[in-house]
């Protein structure tokens, strides 16, 4: 006997709807579905308009029990009410006297198919749908419980339409439903993504295991259909109460795809998949679905803490099963398990201690994987060994000179504190094994690093005994900073003068880049032809502490004291050239409510003064230890920097970044008291006293500050203290301590001074930073160990104060090896008659897109782009990029716009050979499609 639910119910009534404004008694040969309700309302389109029917259904097995509930019905209803009755009782035993009080005066046969194309609103059935009666059940079945019911189709419900809807309302997709106007909801997709993101919800999986098997089975063939193989060993799997866990036995079958896996690995992993024994080709489609979601996952999550939390659960889940099932070290190369990341993390660090180019490979597959972007801090830790790799394999430096000295920390090795302070840190996931390998790259690195220092230490001693302001021997002072530095800036508009206090050379390679990716440009004094360009630096007074090194930044002239004297100093050093300026400390930069910036400040700012502001955040936060182990600062961490510079790019004003002296950190002394005691130590990092004990100088002369005069002991090892711990330190003879980074900063190229040039990024790293791209030539600046680094050849004072070498030093004897400079590209990149710019622009496919792009730039400057790129490693600033240009004679002011069109005549059908990253702040070019879409090899060597 057929089942009969409400949908029949409903369905026979709108059908029946012109008999019911008569008849009130419905007989319907079928059995009501236990559980069904008994009472509802149903509306149904007759031809007066819609008509809200209460429904009272009875199901009765017997005539007498049919003649009951219509004396019942009789009895008790209201007008209007409608009674139907469910029964197996033929006709002839009902009898006409109540047969002829019912609709149609018989009993009414249940046609599934009527009822569902009365359902759908459809004016007919798909012939093919007449023989599947599991689907017409189905349909009646599933018929979403809301008043919208099924989609109105208004047409022929087709097979497939059919399918689709039941397939969404079976698993729990939603959407099957009209909307309140009566229009089709949204449909969702039936593709592998919508399934696997379906089989994680908590009940979607066990809906699909608890239908009848016949319709089980004619969903599962339907999906593979319409969405793939994968669907069906997705729903194979929840079919077995393992849908929750499909995507993370899609990850390890994907070791399977390996035509030599091992066969433990095999049969582990069939194992884990249980019954469901699919098809190798069945298999891979669903472990290529299953990767193919979880990077689109990925991808998502780097801005969706949810999205995040579910890729983990999946990938942990993966994890946790090949751990139970032994497969942990078999499946260390997957690219998406969490442990595969980080046995690829421990290898790259190990590489990279046994060559910088194996390093580079490994950390080439490191990057690579899928969770890498997910995972950037630990990525940027593995960075930061390969470039310690790179520059331990270079020669070992020598310090010439204290101006040497400076110059190189602030181009060079400034940017290996930087990396050692990461390498130290340890990984950020706490794997303890890769911790061992970053530590034991770290104490290399820090010995090289540690002889450095000690010969800076003794050029230090020599060179203060005589160096003043107006002899500093090639270097430039601190106190010569407003003057030298500053003072040009005044041409163009009044400077934003803002000291960084504690901010160290590593800090400062943070802060550069920073402040070009949002659109500030770093100038200093061009330099005379050959001369090689990098950041400027300051030799901080002795000792390199605030009260005496920022006072004589700020005096313009030897100075020590308090603020009080900074002030006044400021004031009376511009007010002799002319120049009103005013200084803010901390406590004057804060604004009231509803302002950033005090309104004095602001004010000032608005005026044409020389402002300075002092922040001190790097300062306290080394003093109350709130620097953490990582130490990567950003311009947003400085309190009220951001603010300050865009104050100054709206005023059109300059900017110069600077410290008063840097920094060194503590490294995990265990003692917290001092680590060197002398009853004479006032300070953590200096102390007086006529005698340098082990790892410490003695300094003396006019630029060393003390009260009472004389000479004063530092330690240039950085792990000597004689106060109690903290974060970090300053005060002594370190390169890190003793190098003030000195950033000018403009933010059009109209402010440029007459005379300077800008500093982009390519030249303000050093060449071991960054990373050499396959196809392109090594870095230069980055030399194996063995090459020599040439000396510099003599310069004007004026290129010596500002960072060029000096023209008379010990650098002039030293052997070619010892004089470490800035590895930094020339701007303009010689083109050899077989460089891969030229052989592009002559190649037939540039000539075939020169077809598709108005006023084509000329050849040789399209060459030049592609030269400077590869020489530069792939990447270049915008700025920098400008600067190659220019060396063939064509000057580009909108460089956004001509890198557009060289991005048409380069992109081949669309693939991004050439194009903008870092949110336009940088260029990339990717060497390898390069050479592939213009120089393809002959088929015969392909």
């Amino acid at each position: 006997m057929p089942k009969v639910g409400r949908r029949t119910v409903e369905a026979l009534l709108a059908t029946n709807a012109a008999s019911l404004r008569e008849r009130s008694l419905v007989l319907v040969h079928g059995q009501y579905v236990p559980g069904a309700p008994t009472r509802f309302t149903a509306t149904v389109q007759d031809e007066q308009g819609r008509v809200n029917l209460r429904v009272h259904v009875r199901d009765e097995a017997s005539v007498l029990g049919v003649m009951s509930a219509w004396q019942d019905h009789k009895r008790e209803a209201a007008p209007g009410d409608v009674l139907v009755v469910t029964t197996g009782v033929d006709d002839e035993q009902l009898g006409w006297d109540l047969r002829g009080r019912a609709v149609r005066r018989r009993t009414l046969t249940v046609e599934n198919a009527e009822v569902v194309t009365q359902r759908f609103g459809a004016t007919a059935l798909d012939v093919r749908m007449y023989g599947q009666n599991w689907l017409l059940e189905a349909l009646i079945d599933a018929e979403p419980a809301d008043a919208g019911g099924w989609p109105r189709i208004g047409g022929l419900l087709t097979l497939d339409t059919a399918l689709r809807a039941l397939a969404v309302q079976r698993l729990g997709l939603g959407g099957t439903a009209s909307g309140s106007s009566g229009a089709p909801a949204q449909q969702p997709t039936l593709d592998t993504d919508t399934l696997l993101a379906w089989s994680r919800t908590p009940a979607g999986p066990a809906r699909f295991a608890e239908l009848p098997a016949v319709e089980r089975g004619e969903l599962k063939k339907w999906l593979g259909e319409s969405a793939g193989p994968a669907a069906t060993v997705l729903l194979s799997l929840a079919e077995v109460e393992l849908g929750h866990d499909a995507m993370a036995l899609g990850v390890l079958a994907a070791a399977l795809r390996d035509p030599a896996a091992d066969p433990d690995t095999a049969l582990a992993i069939g194992g884990l998949f249980g019954q469901v024994m699919p098809r190798r080709a069945a298999l891979n489609a669903f472990t290529d679905a299953v990767e193919g979601t979880l990077t689109r996952w990925i991808a998502q999550a780097r801005s969706s803490p949810s999205t995040r939390q579910e890729v983990f659960a999946v990938l942990d889940r993966a994890d946790a099963l090949a751990e139970t099932s032994g497969l942990t070290d078999a499946l260390a190369g997957s690219r998406f398990l969490p442990t595969g990341f980080a046995a690829q993390l421990r290898r790259t660090v190990a590489e990279a201690r046994r060559s910088s180019v194996a390093g580079e490979a490994a950390l080439a597959e490191l990057s690579g994987h899928g969770l890498a972007s997910l995972h950037q801090e630990r990525v940027r830790v593995a960075e930061m060994a390969v470039r310690t790799a790179r520059w331990l394999e270079q020669a070992e430096p020598s310090v010439p000179t204290v101006a040497d000295g400076v110059r190189c920390h602030a181009t060079d090795w400034g940017w290996v504190d930087r990396a050692l302070t990461l390498l130290w840190a340890g990984d950020p996931g706490g794997d303890r094994a890769t911790g061992q390998e970053l530590l034991a790259l770290y104490e290399q690195g820090r010995a090289r690093r540690r002889r450095i220092d000690e010969q800076f230490a003794k050029r230090l001693a020599a060179w203060s005994a005589h160096a003043t302001a107006a002899h500093p021997n090639g270097a430039l002072v601190i106190e010569n900073v407003l003057d030298t530095v500053v003072r040009p800036l005044t041409g163009v508009g009044a400077p934003l003068i803002v000291v960084l206090d504690g901010m160290s050379s590593a800090v400062a390679t943070q802060f550069g880049e920073e402040v070009e990716r949002e659109g500030w440009r770093e100038i200093l004094p061009r330099l005379p032809e050959g001369g090689r360009a990098g950041r400027l630096a300051a030799v901080s007074m002795l000792p390199s502490l605030t009260r005496v090194s920022r006072v004589s930044l700020l005096c313009g002239a030897p100075a020590q004291g308090g603020q009080s004297v900074e002030t006044a100093g400021f004031a009376a050093f511009w007010k002799r050239r002319r120049q009103e300026a005013v200084l803010f400390h901390k406590g004057d930069v804060a604004g009231g409510a509803g302002h950033a910036l005090a309104h004095e400040l602001m004010s000032a700012l608005a005026s044409d003064a020389v402002v300075g502001v002092v922040l001190n955040t790097i300062d306290d936060a080394l003093d109350n230890g709130q620097e953490g182990r990582g130490t990567e600062w950003k311009i947003g961490d400085i309190t009220h920097l951001r603010e300050l510079l865009a104050a100054a790019r709206g005023y059109g004003r300059p900017v110069v970044l600077v410290a008063d002296h840097g920094h060194v950190l503590e490294r995990g002394s265990r003692s917290e008291g001092p680590v060197a005691t002398d009853a004479a130590a006032t300070s953590a990092r200096w102390r007086t006293g006529v005698r340098a004990a082990e790892g410490e100088v003695m300094l003396q002369g006019p630029r060393v500050l003390v009260e009472g005069g004389g000479a004063l002991v530092a330690p240039w090892r950085e792990d000597i203290r004689y106060t109690g711990r903290k974060a970090g330190y300053h005060g002594g003879a370190s390169l890190a301590e003793m190098t003030v980074p000195v950033l000018a900063l403009v933010a059009a190229a109209e402010q440029m001074p007459k005379g300077w040039e800008g500093l982009p990024r390519e030249k303000s790293a050093p060449g071991w930073w960054q990373a050499p791209q396959p196809g392109s030539e090594v870095a230069e600046g980055f030399l194996p160990v063995g090459e020599n680094i040439p000396a510099p050849a003599a310069q004007p004072r004026s290129a010596q104060v500002l960072g060029g070498p000096p023209a008379q030093s010990t650098a002039s004897t030293a052997p070619a090896t010892s004089v470490p400079q800035p590895a930094v590209p020339e701007t303009a990149v010689p083109q050899a008659p077989d460089s891969l710019g030229r052989q592009v622009v002559a190649s037939e496919v540039y000539a075939a897109q020169k077809e598709y792009v108005r006023k084509v730039p000329e050849a040789k400057v399209v060459a030049t782009v592609v030269d400077a790129l590869v020489a530069a490693g792939g990447t270049m600033s915008p700025a920098a990029l400008a600067a190659a240009i220019s060396a063939t004679g064509r000057v580009r002011r909108n460089i956004e716009g001509f890198v557009a069109t060289v991005q048409r005549l380069l992109n081949v059908e669309g693939y991004a050979v050439l194009g903008f990253i870092e949110g336009g702040h940088a260029v990339k070019l990717d060497i390898l499609l390069l050479r592939e879409q213009f120089l393809p090899k002959p088929k015969e060597q392909a």
